[in-house]
Formats: C-alpha cells, structure tokens, sequence
C-alpha cells in the first residue's frame, strides 16, 4: 500500500452527564455520542521515520504544539506492533481546535486506524484501546465512528444496534474554550463509587431519541456559557433556523449543534445561518454509522 487516506469525523456529544469528580481527579461522565461526516482528514504514506505535515483552513492552530496527540498515536502503535518503519502523515485541519467537537481524538484514532492497514498489523482489541485511552478519554470511543453510549471517563462504550439518521448543523463562534475550565467552572460533586452504567436505551425513530436526550442535557453548557457569552448567540441562532428539532452545545464547546429531520433540512439551515453570521464556522453533515440515511 503506498498511501492510506481516512476522514477523521467530528464527534458531537447529544448528551453529557458530569456525575460526579472521582478521588484520582478525573470526571465519571455519561454521554450519547455520535459522529460527523465530517471532519479532518488523515493520509499516510511509507517513509523511512515518522513525521507530521499540517494542512487545512484550521492548520495553523496546531503549528505551535510541541508533540501533535497524531505523533504521539503513530509512536504508540509502532511501539507496541513492533513496527520497523516510519511514515509521513498528513493531517488536513478542517475543524476548529478546541472545539468541543473531539477534533484531536477523532485525528488520533484515525492515525491509529491508517496506520494499522500501511503497517499491515492489528493488534488485539485489548491492546489497542489501552492505547487509545493513554492517548486521551475520548480516543476509544473515536476508535470506531458510530453512535455509542460511553460511561466512565470515556472508556466504558456500548454501541447501539441500531440508530436513527438524521441531518446535523454544527456552528462554532470561532473562539475556543479550556476543557479545564468549563469542569472548573462546573465544581462537579466529588464521589467515591462508581455510578451503575445506564441501561442502552432502544431509538425506532428520530422521535425516540429527542425524547431520551431531551431528558439527559450537556451538564457543560450552563458553564461554558457563562465563560463565553457568545454561545448564547449560537444557540439562539440555530434555534431559529427551519426545521430545527434541538439546539445544544457539544461537549465543553463551543461548537453548538441543531438537529434536522434530514440532510437536506440541515443544508438550508447552513445556508441560512452562513449568509447571517459570515464569521462563524458553519457545516452540515450527516450522521455516521446510523441505521437509516435520515
């Protein structure tokens, strides 16, 4: 194999639970998930060492890291393959950094992904989530892009059987947020025990889901809100736009996203909203991994 290209989709929280702030300092979360088709994009090529060009619209944003979390997945997979060659990854940056939207994980475990075929190795499944978790919470759960229900910290996933499509408007502000301090700002209860794991709820129809997650929010977005007013924009923004069923924040933002009937639907509330607000990021997508196009 010469090149291994794959898109590294978005991950949009539906829902997310902060339970409680366990005694080793992490957050016991509870979180529907479900992925983009959209995203960064990751291409590998053979090389003699391993090595990273930045690329995209976003590139720019990460041209000041000092160990991309890309790099950081391509040594821990050769490492632990026993992998004598090197390759020259291409990162296309196409979503906004520290965006809420799981950017940097989903470009972890693509790399991961790319690399298991240009390297020919699969290691077992046990050894590759063990890595994807020392890489980041989020990494396993990008692992494999379809709707699942994560609990934990992020390692605890369940897949869902099957799931309903639907469009997705995603709009950020163009301003990042800290993780840090949207959890700092939320001053979580502490637990000592480990909360049962829900139950995986059961979704015939669009309906079904908006019901269950209208009951679960984003325990972040009160706080990122009050850190950074400009979400109160978007979200009323997106609100407004035709169709919309739900508005939320993803993750600890700031990216906010609506949810349409169809792709379609989704297109012309992107539309709408890049012709009112030219200085945001705004994108359509579909939905990865769902039982049905939506």
């Amino acid at each position: 194999m010469s090149d291994a290209v794959e898109l590294a989709r978005a991950k949009i929280n539906l829902s997310l639970r902060v339970l409680g702030r366990r005694p080793d300092g992490y957050h016991e979360l509870r979180s529907l998930v479900v992925f983009a088709e959209t995203g960064d994009r990751i291409t590998a090529r053979r090389n003699t060492d391993l090595s990273l060009t930045l690329e995209g619209p976003f590139a720019s944003s990460l041209e000041g890291e000092a160990d991309n979390l890309v790099l950081r997945a391509a040594r821990g997979l050769r490492e632990r393959a026993g992998v004598a060659s090197g390759a020259h990854i291409t990162l296309e940056k196409n979503l906004p950094v520290a965006s809420g939207i799981g950017g940097g994980s989903a470009d972890a475990a693509t790399a991961l992904r790319v690399l298991m075929r240009l390297w020919n190795v699969a290691p077992e499944e046990a050894a590759l989530e063990d890595l994807a978790l020392s890489l980041g919470a989020d990494v396993p759960v990008c692992l494999d892009p379809r709707p699942a229900l994560m609990a934990g910290i992020g390692e605890r996933i369940t897949r869902f059987p099957r799931f309903p499509g639907f469009g997705l408007l995603l709009v950020n502000p163009l301003k990042s947020l800290s993780t840090a301090s949207v959890f700092r700002a939320l001053a979580a209860p502490a637990i000592t025990a480990t909360p049962p794991d829900a139950p995986l709820p059961v979704f015939c129809s669009l309906d079904d889901l908006l019901a269950w997650v209208n009951e679960e929010p984003n325990d972040l977005e009160a706080p990122a809100r009050a850190i950074l007013p400009e979400i109160d924009d978007v979200l009323a923004a997106v609100t407004e736009t035709k169709e919309c069923r739900l508005a939320r924040m993803s993750g600890s933002g700031a990216t906010c996203f609506g949810v349409y009937g169809s792709v379609t639907e989704a297109e012309a509330a992107a539309r709408d909203l890049s012709a009112a607000h030219p200085d945001w990021w705004v994108k359509e997508a579909a939905v990865s991994g769902v039982s049905d196009s939506g």
